[in-house]
């Protein structure tokens, strides 16, 4: 039976892992090595509860999960990070389209958002949930949800005429 249920869940995590780390830089505020640690730490609680969620909703765990997971890790102050000494090689640059640049420019307008604004805006508008299920997500009053989305739409629409305006 267990492994059944296993390769129900390796079929998840394969089918959905592209989704789940793009969902993870945008909550990290695009820290591909923190949005990967936090992706792995969702799956492995979502593991431990897989059998009872597993024919229900366990995207919406994991969002769930993920959401919560990195409000609290932003409070942090320390990553853990380790000084190296050899600096990595940085990759060469080519001619970057109009869509990636301007998909980069949003994210680095995400990254700058408060941790819980960003985790909102993320939830509300990339993963188009409801109000409701937002605050289910984040464990807050859909009035807080809904105060923090438009604080921080509003703050990225200055974000973005800001750098728009400084570029033209």
């Amino acid at each position: 039976m267990r492994q059944a249920q296993g390769g129900e869940f390796d079929e998840f995590v394969a089918a959905r892992w592209a989704v789940l780390l793009h969902l993870a830089r945008l909550l990290t505020g695009g820290d591909r090595h923190r949005a990967e640690d936090l992706v792995q730490e969702s799956l492995v609680k979502l593991w431990f509860v897989w059998p009872k969620v597993a024919h229900e909703a366990p995207e919406a765990y994991v969002r769930t999960v993920m959401a919560r997971a990195a409000a609290r890790s932003a409070r942090r102050r320390w990553w853990g990070e380790r000084p190296v000494d050899q600096v990595p090689e940085l990759p060469e640059s080519g001619d970057v389209s109009a869509t990636v640049a301007e998909r980069s420019r949003l994210e680095a307008a995400l990254a700058r958002l408060p941790a819980r604004q960003r985790a909102v805006v993320v939830l509300r508008y990339y993963q188009d949930l409801s109000e409701s299920q937002v605050a289910d997500a984040l464990g807050c009053p859909v009035g807080t949800a809904r105060s923090h989305a438009a604080r921080g739409v509003a703050r990225l629409r200055q974000l973005l005429d800001d750098v728009s305006e400084s570029v033209g």
